[in-house]
C-alpha cells in the first residue's frame, strides 16, 4: 500500500478508535490526521490556521467522512471540497451509520466517490478497513494534481 496521507473526519471517540483499531489490525500503516468537527476538517484541506504548513500539513490523499458531525455537516464538507480547484479531486469516501437514502443521494449529487456504512461489529468493520486500503491505497489510481 502506498504511503498516503488520510484524513479522519469523525466526531466520535469510539468510531475513530474503532477505525484506528481496524487500520492496525489490517496493516494499514498509513498517517491518519483526524478531524472532529467539520470546521477543523475544511481547516485541514484548505491549509487555514494551524494548519497552513503545508509541509507539515499535506493535502490528504483520501478523506474518510462521517456525516453526522457538530457545527458544519460532512455534506457541507463535501460540498466545499468538491467546489474548489484545489481539492475536488481527492477522493472522499463517506463513512456513516446513515442508511439514509437522502444522504446518498445528496452525497452522490456532491461528488463523493464512495458511500459506506460503518458496520456495527469489529470483525466486519476489519473488512471494510482492508477494502479501503486495498482500492482506495493501492489498486485505485488516484487523479493527477496540478
Amino acid at each position: 500500500m502506498k504511503n498516503a496521507i488520510i484524513l479522519l473526519v469523525e466526531d466520535k471517540m469510539m468510531d475513530i478508535e474503532l477505525t484506528l483499531d481496524s487500520f492496525r489490525q489490517v496493516g494499514l500503516t498509513n498517517h491518519v490526521e483526524i478531524a472532529k468537527t467539520g470546521e477543523r476538517a475544511l481547516d485541514y484541506v484548505f491549509g487555514n490556521g494551524p494548519f497552513s504548513d503545508r509541509e507539515a500539513f499535506p493535502l490528504p490523499d483520501l478523506v474518510l467522512l462521517d456525516l453526522k458531525l457538530p457545527g458544519i455537516s460532512g455534506h457541507e464538507v463535501l460540498q466545499e471540497m468538491k467546489k474548489s480547484e484545489l481539492t475536488k479531486r481527492i477522493p472522499v469516501v463517506v463513512l456513516t451509520s446513515s442508511r439514509e437514502e437522502g444522504d446518498r443521494a445528496i452525497c452522490y449529487d456532491s461528488g463523493v466517490n464512495s458511500f459506506l456504512v460503518k458496520p456495527v461489529n469489529f470483525k466486519e468493520f476489519l473488512v471494510v478497513a482492508r477494502a479501503i486500503g486495498d482500492y482506495w491505497l493501492t489498486i485505485n489510481v488516484g487523479p493527477p494534481f496540478e
